[in-house]
């Protein structure tokens, strides 16, 4: 037998449902404000350590606009992109098992802002074929609340969705771990027998503008993904 609801009800529903996702969004994008302001403040930092030593490696902050921004060291960069759209974690997902999302289902609503590691010369020799890796995806939901999946340094350290709330020394800590999981995250030569057979078209485009594709595991799988 159908449910009667009437037009209160569904209004009162889809108010509330808007006002929780519209909160979880201004949360997420003040994050990513922070951690812009994060970055910055570290490539400031880094470059005057660096004046002082006189050594000259890049650390470089980009603003890519309202909803990205990059962080170039060395020969890599850092993609911080957030998402506008408000998600929820799947019923199978080990957070929706804690109590704390038992207690109040509507913490469970996340903004994402996904962190990609691509090789600087990637964008450099506009090499469009490069690969990149995502190695963290950061959620926020209403209580200013974060989690993070992600690699080693990344994901294994913040995972108390309970306790872990969006500070200024939490976003510093976050991206100072994307930073050394990247530094560790080191490009190895793919295997002989996937890249021994080359055509014409490939090999004049890499003379052209060195666009033979390259990955940081290309051919590749981290020991995480084999254990997943």
């Amino acid at each position: 037998m159908a449910q009667n609801i009437t037009d209160t009800d569904l209004f009162d529903q889809l108010r509330n449902k808007a006002l929780l996702k519209q909160l979880v969004y201004n949360n997420t994008y003040t994050t990513f404000r922070l951690l812009k302001s994060v970055i910055r403040e570290l490539t400031d930092k880094y470059q005057n350590e660096a004046d002082v030593v006189g050594q000259r490696i890049t650390f470089e902050y980009r603003d890519k606009g309202e909803f990205q921004v990059e962080l170039k060291f060395g020969g890599d960069i850092l993609i911080f992109l957030m998402h506008t759209n408000v998600f929820e974690f799947s019923r199978d997902h080990e957070v929706m098992k804690t109590g704390y999302i038992r207690e109040d289902k509507e913490r469970s609503y996340c903004g994402v802002i996904q962190i990609y590691n691509f090789l600087a010369d990637s964008f450099k020799y506009n090499r469009e074929n490069d690969l990149g890796y995502m190695i963290g995806r950061l959620f926020i939901n209403k209580d200013q609340h974060y989690f993070i999946e992600g690699k080693r340094e990344i994901g294994y350290l913040y995972n108390n969705f309970e306790q872990a709330q969006i500070t200024r020394e939490s976003a510093t800590e976050i991206i100072k771990s994307a930073i050394l999981y990247t530094i560790n995250f080191d490009l190895l030569v793919p295997p002989f027998d996937e890249v021994k057979i080359a055509n014409v078209a490939m090999i004049q485009s890499a003379i052209e503008s060195m666009k033979m594709m390259t990955g940081k595991r290309l051919g590749f799988k981290f020991q995480a993904d084999l254990k997943e």
